[in-house]
C-alpha cells in the first residue's frame, strides 16, 4: 500500500516540476478551474464556479453569479496558495467572502501579480486568472484516487475516510484507513464494489448511492481522457447531503496526446520557471535548469542522473538535466546544444551517450553541426559508447573542432571539470 501512495504522490508532485524529481516526460499541466471544468463535462458533482481574468466582462460575470458565500482562488500550478504572499504585499491566494463587491476587489489584487508559496520559485508565479467558486459547508472529507499501477497491471482505486489531509501521513500512521481496489480497464466498476468503497468512506443512507455514482463517473472520466491519475482530496459531504469533488488533480498519459488534442491544447506553459523548459518540450527534450556551470547532454534519465552525480564527485556542478531520449535525431541534438548554450552560466559541456537505440553517429553528426552553427566557444567533452561508436569517433576526429573525447564516464567528468 505504501508503494501505491508514494506512486500517487510522485505523480501528483510532477505537476510542480520540482528539480529533485527529474523525469523522462513532461506532464500536461492543468489549472484547478480547467480540471473542474473537465470533471463537470463528465457529470462529476463539483462546486459551481466562474473565472475572472481582469477583463471588461469580470463585473458582468460576478453580477450574474449569486452565492451566499464565495471562495476566491488564484490560479497557479502550486500548492500552499492560501498561505502565500503576492509580490505587491497582498497576503493569501485564497479568500472567502459573502460580499459580491469584495470578489472583484480581491481578484484585482491577485491578477497581474506574482504569488509566492512554498512550492513556487522565489520570485513566485504570475497570476493570470482567478477562480470564484460557490462556498459549500463541508461536514466531512474523504479521499479518492484512481491511478495506473504496474504491480496490478492496470488501474487501482485508493480510498480513505481521512480526506482533506496529507494522504502520505495517513498511509504511514493509520494504514487501516486505506482501501485498495483493483479495477478492470475494460468495464465499469461493479456496483457491489462501489457500495463497498462508499461504506468504507463512512457515507450513510442515501449518500452511499451518491458516493458510488460519483466514483463511477470519475472512473469513466479516467478512461475517457487517458488519465494516469485522478486524485480527489477531498471528496466531501456537505450539510445538504451533496457528495462533491472539492479539489481535483489530474495527470494524463503524454503518449495519448494524439487522441486528447483538446485537453492537451489547454496545457499551461506560461508558468514554467524557465522558458528553456518550454522550448525543450517542443522538441521532445527533457530539460531542467540547475545552478552549476557544466552543461549536460545525455540519453536516458538514469544515465543523466548518474552523469550529474559523477560531475559532482569530480568537484564540478551540473548546469542542467537534459535527456534527449532514445529516438533522438540530429536536429534535436542541435536544439539541445542551442538550449545549453543559451544559459549564460554554462562554461563547459559534457555529452554522455550510450548508444543502444540511439545511433552514436547520429549524435556525432548533430554535435559537429551544432558546434559549427553556434560557433561554440566553450570546452566540449564527449563520451560515446555503443551502436556505431567507431564511426562516431571518426566523425568527431575529422570535424576539425577542438572536441575532447573520453574513454569512460569518469574520464569524461574529470576532463569536463578540468577544462574549466
Amino acid at each position: 500500500m505504501s508503494l501505491l501512495i508514494k506512486a500517487a504522490a510522485t505523480t501528483r508532485q510532477l505537476i510542480h516540476k520540482a528539480p529533485a524529481l527529474q523525469q523522462q516526460v513532461r506532464h500536461l499541466n492543468l489549472l484547478e478551474f480547467q480540471s473542474k471544468d473537465l470533471l463537470q463535462k463528465y457529470g462529476v458533482a463539483i462546486q459551481q464556479f466562474k473565472v475572472l481574468d481582469n477583463s471588461s466582462t469580470d463585473t458582468q460575470v460576478v453580477n450574474s453569479f449569486d452565492c451566499p458565500e464565495y471562495v476566491v482562488k488564484a490560479q497557479i500550478l502550486a500548492g500552499g496558495r492560501g498561505k502565500g504572499t503576492f509580490d505587491n504585499g497582498f497576503k493569501g491566494g485564497v479568500h472567502i467572502t459573502s460580499n459580491k463587491n469584495d470578489v472583484l476587489a480581491l481578484s484585482k489584487k491577485m491578477i497581474g501579480n506574482r504569488l509566492i508559496t512554498k512550492q513556487t520559485p522565489k520570485t513566485g508565479i504570475l497570476v493570470n486568472k482567478v477562480m470564484v467558486a460557490r462556498s459549500v459547508n463541508i461536514t466531512r472529507e474523504t479521499y479518492v484516487c484512481i491511478l495506473l499501477d504496474r504491480e496490478h497491471n492496470g488501474p487501482v482505486l485508493i480510498a480513505s475516510p481521512a480526506g482533506g489531509m496529507d494522504i502520505e501521513a495517513v498511509a504511514e500512521e493509520t494504514p487501516e484507513k486505506l482501501l485498495t481496489v483493483p479495477l478492470d480497464i475494460d468495464k465499469p466498476i461493479p456496483e457491489d464494489k462501489l457500495i463497498q468503497v462508499a461504506k468504507f468512506l463512512e457515507f450513510k443512507g442515501d449518500a452511499i448511492k451518491r458516493c458510488a455514482d460519483e466514483i463511477q463517473k470519475l472512473y469513466t472520466l479516467f478512461k475517457s481522457v487517458d488519465a494516469v491519475q485522478i486524485e480527489i482530496n477531498p471528496l466531501a459531504e456537505t450539510d445538504t447531503g451533496e457528495v462533491i469533488s472539492v479539489d481535483a488533480k489530474l495527470n494524463f498519459d503524454d503518449n495519448a496526446q494524439f487522441r486528447q488534442k483538446e485537453i492537451f491544447a489547454m496545457d499551461v506553459t506560461e508558468e514554467e520557471s524557465d522558458p528553456r523548459e518550454i522550448e525543450a518540450s517542443k522538441y521532445n527534450l527533457n530539460y531542467v535548469a540547475m545552478d552549476g556551470n557544466i552543461g549536460c547532454l545525455v540519453n536516458g534519465a538514469g544515465l543523466a542522473m548518474a552523469t550529474m552525480d559523477i560531475i559532482k564527485l569530480n568537484g564540478g556542478e551540473p548546469a542542467n538535466f537534459l535527456d534527449v531520449g532514445g529516438g533522438v535525431k540530429e536536429e534535436q541534438v542541435a536544439k539541445a546544444f542551442e538550449i545549453l548554450t543559451s544559459d549564460p552560466k554554462v562554461k563547459g559541456i559534457l555529452v554522455n551517450v550510450f548508444g543502444g537505440i540511439v545511433n552514436c553517429a547520429t549524435i556525432a553528426n548533430g554535435i559537429v553541426a551544432a558546434s559549427k552553427k553556434l560557433k561554440l566557444n566553450v570546452p566540449l567533452v564527449v563520451r560515446l559508447e555503443g551502436t556505431n561508436v567507431n564511426q562516431a569517433r571518426e566523425i568527431l576526429k575529422n570535424s576539425g573542432l577542438p572536441i575532447q573525447t573520453a574513454s569512460d564516464l569518469d574520464d569524461a567528468a574529470h576532463k569536463a571539470v578540468a577544462s574549466l
